[in-house]
């Protein structure tokens, strides 16, 4: 996997994942200056180039001087981020049908900043963590488990199974700001043509809501997330 960018190589540097080399323009100075510095201490393979080279071989135009060569994205399981979880503290988020790579990406990094356990995503009508994903997250993917399920109505399944209440956030539910988000929370965000998808709804304990006083009628699926996740950060305080 290709990872482009200073902060989305810096945090690909930090997470420890497996680098095959980093290739950075030549005469580093500043931050790429320090992008050298982590990457010798830890042990990856630098190659200067200069700035056509980076061009050509960048894919989305915005290599800022630097492009590292990782294996491919290593996702995680569902068990395996259950089991990761504080007693009675654990957090996960589910994107029922976010196929929008920006989407994903601002999801995972508002996740992972709220301190969500993991996240999960559908193997089919879903965007995948690429190196788009990666770079809008701000290299937060790297930093937080996410697992891809071939049915996310199972997954939901095995978190009630495992203790957690599942939370669709829908236009027309519960005013979250009246909820109790207290213990295993998980919450299910949909995409944003579609919203929640209706069997999933249905297995999920409850629908939030989140008020709206203007004319426009929804929210970017990842700042609704936002807002959910950090009422559950309060709770936490």
């Amino acid at each position: 996997m290709q990872t482009e960018g200073r902060n989305a190589v810096t945090e690909l540097i930090k997470s420890g994942a497996e680098v095959e080399k980093i290739m950075i323009e030549k005469n580093p100075q500043g931050s790429l200056a320090a992008i050298f510095a982590m990457a010798r201490k830890a042990g990856i393979r630098v190659q200067f180039v200069d700035k056509k080279t980076l061009d050509a071989r960048s894919v989305t135009g915005r290599h800022q001087g630097c492009i590292a060569l990782a294996a491919d994205y290593s996702y995680s399981s569902l068990s395996n981020i259950i089991s990761s979880c504080a007693p009675g503290r654990g957090f996960v988020v589910l994107c029922d049908g976010i196929e929008d790579v920006h989407n994903l990406g601002s999801i995972i990094r508002v996740a992972e900043c709220a301190g969500a356990d993991g996240v999960v995503i559908p193997a089919n009508n879903s965007a995948s963590v690429t190196e788009s994903v990666i770079r809008i997250s701000a290299g937060a993917a790297n930093h937080i488990k996410v697992a891809k399920v071939n049915s996310l109505n199972n997954a939901v399944d095995e978190l009630k199974r495992s203790g957690f209440w599942l939370y669709a956030l829908e236009a027309d539910g519960t005013n979250i700001y009246s909820a109790d988000l207290s213990g295993n929370v998980a919450l299910v965000v949909g995409g944003e043509d579609s919203g929640v998808k209706r069997l999933t709804r249905q297995k999920c304990d409850f629908t939030l809501s989140i008020p709206l006083r203007g004319r426009v009628n929804s929210l970017n699926a990842s700042v609704a997330l936002g807002i959910a996740a950090y009422e559950v950060v309060k709770t936490r305080l």
